[in-house]
């Protein structure tokens, strides 16, 4: 299954002026709604993503009165916040996103490449962690091929090529806004988000990806080094796929 035949279906499925994407493994409480109608009264063109609370769950979910705060209360005692690396749902206006590359779900990258194209066409990119909170039903990698996780197997590398490359592969850490009580503000300033949005300029404002990957190497040498060498190990034996 491909990512732009999911959108594609829902878009016929269904007149809503906003779309929302959720990995089948999440738990939805209710600011999941109020808070993109809050955004949306807002910002005209905007992606809302965030952080999730990743929760052991072993038993059957009582949904009786009172659910949300008991889950709310799990998540205080025994939830962890996720990394920043990806999101497990995106929300948009219908008119964003009307063209998605072939990516693979399931796989790594093409939740990056979410906020990048939000980035890239001007609207704004809401880190809503602190507004929408949702779980995470923690779970393994058995399930794929040889227990490994999702963005080692080569449906991974293929999302990234289809992304337009690594540099492409952007987190929460580059949104330009956040969402807190209901409220859109900019997103938190820092050294480390200024500079960062100083790498990222070549990338998100002159659109050059020559100039991007310049900019790469000039703050992760070391990194862009090793992505340098594995390009040319896969040059000299095209068999095997190396991870940048």
């Amino acid at each position: 299954p491909l990512v732009s035949s999911i959108f594609e279906l829902v878009r016929g499925a269904s007149s809503s002026p906003f779309l929302a994407y959720v990995n089948a493994d999440i738990l939805l409480l209710p600011d999941f709604v109020d808070v993109t109608r809050q955004v949306a009264s807002q910002l005209q063109h905007f992606l809302l993503v965030g952080q999730r609370w990743d929760l052991d769950i072993t038993s059957p979910i009582d949904f009786s009165a009172g659910w949300q705060a008991r889950l709310a209360g799990n998540i205080r005692d025994k939830g962890k916040l996720h990394p920043l690396g990806g999101s497990d749902y995106f929300i948009f206006p219908r008119e964003c996103f009307t063209r998605i590359p072939d990516f693979a779900i399931g796989r790594a990258g093409w939740d990056n490449w979410m906020i990048y194209e939000a980035r890239r066409c001007g609207w704004r990119a809401v880190d809503a962690t602190q507004s929408i909170h949702l779980v995470h039903q923690s779970h393994d990698y058995s399930h794929l091929p040889n227990g490994q996780p999702h963005y080692r197997l080569p449906e991974t590398f293929e999302n990234v090529r289809l992304a337009g490359g690594a540099r492409t592969i952007l987190t929460l850490r580059d949104c330009d806004a956040r969402c807190e009580h209901g409220e859109v503000l900019a997103a938190t300033l820092s050294w480390k988000k200024f500079w960062r949005d100083v790498e990222l300029f070549p990338l998100l404002r002159l659109h050059s990806y020559p100039l991007a990957q310049m900019a790469y190497g000039l703050f992760h040498p070391v990194r862009a080094y090793r992505e340098l060498r594995a390009w040319l190990r896969k040059r000299e034996n095209p068999e095997h796929t190396f991870a940048g």
